[in-house]
């Protein structure tokens, strides 16, 4: 039989917080004034942390949640919130018995937006339940609709993924300056993710290559020092002549490149 919470005068709850980042990193956090280890996590003291109401409604709305707290705990720091660690993270919020480890989940999410201000931080939660307003049905499109190297590409992302070093960072000019043997061309459209220093977890968009040096979509919050240690994958510029010359994976191009377009409506007849 589950257990009714808050069915007695006094008990033993508190609230619970457990955030799973992108990069791998589980980071729980709970109102007691003491830590607590359950479900494989240890959840430190974090009382500053203080949670909204959380809507709950029986319809196909989203529900709505918010969480905001003082940036007082070493695991939740501004430069990592500037640095987006926590964007589009996972997060679950319960109650925990601190006294027999009891524990109810009432929430499950992910994090939308996150604002820090006065040494304070706010995060707006996304219910699981928007994930039912994604339209399943598939756009035509003239380019490839798959991630590369995701689902329906079906190619393998160890073929596609070298390991290099960062020499040097222009942040003036965006681009850094890696070593290795492979075509930095092929590189344009990929991605780079950093293993050490200030950004490790984090991953930057290479918008561009040149000789020796990879141009990136974003600026860096931070830019590292020194030798830095980073994977970097190759893109795609999702056309099926490079995925069929390229790749040899047009079979599972997801795309209609020959669809005749609006285009093709507008047009006037052409006299004989």
């Amino acid at each position: 039989m589950s257990r009714v919470w808050f069915s007695e005068e006094l008990e033993t709850v508190a609230t619970f917080w457990r955030v799973y980042r992108r990069d791998g990193i589980t980071l729980g956090l709970t109102t007691h004034d003491g830590d607590l280890w359950f479900d494989g996590v240890l959840h430190r003291a974090a009382p500053g942390m203080m949670p909204s109401a959380i809507r709950r409604s029986a319809d196909f709305e989203p529900d709505s949640a918010e969480v905001e707290g003082a940036l007082a705990h070493g695991s939740i720091t501004a430069a990592d919130l500037a640095a987006g660690r926590f964007d589009g993270a996972r997060v679950v919020i319960g109650l925990i018995d601190w006294k027999n480890m009891d524990s109810f989940v009432l929430y499950r999410g992910a994090i939308g937006t996150v604002s820090e201000e006065g040494g304070k931080f706010s995060a707006t939660l996304v219910s699981r339940k928007a994930e039912l307003q994604r339209d399943p049905v598939p756009r035509t499109s003239p380019t490839c609709r798959a991630a590369f190297c995701g689902q329906g590409c079906n190619l393998s992302a160890a073929r596609f993924t070298h390991a290099a070093n960062v020499t040097a960072v222009d942040a003036d000019t965006n681009t850094v300056m890696v070593d290795g043997t492979f075509d930095l061309g092929l590189l344009a459209g990929g991605e780079l993710c950093w293993l050490d220093g200030p950004l490790a977890g984090t991953r930057s968009p290479i918008s561009g290559a040149g000789a020796g040096d990879l141009t990136l979509s974003a600026p860096l919050e931070m830019a590292p020092s020194g030798l830095q240690r980073v994977v970097l994958r190759e893109g795609c510029d999702r056309t099926v002549t490079t995925c069929a010359e390229r790749f040899g994976n047009a079979v599972n191009f997801r795309g209609e490149p020959y669809l005749p377009g609006n285009d093709l409506i507008a047009r006037y007849p052409a006299a004989p």
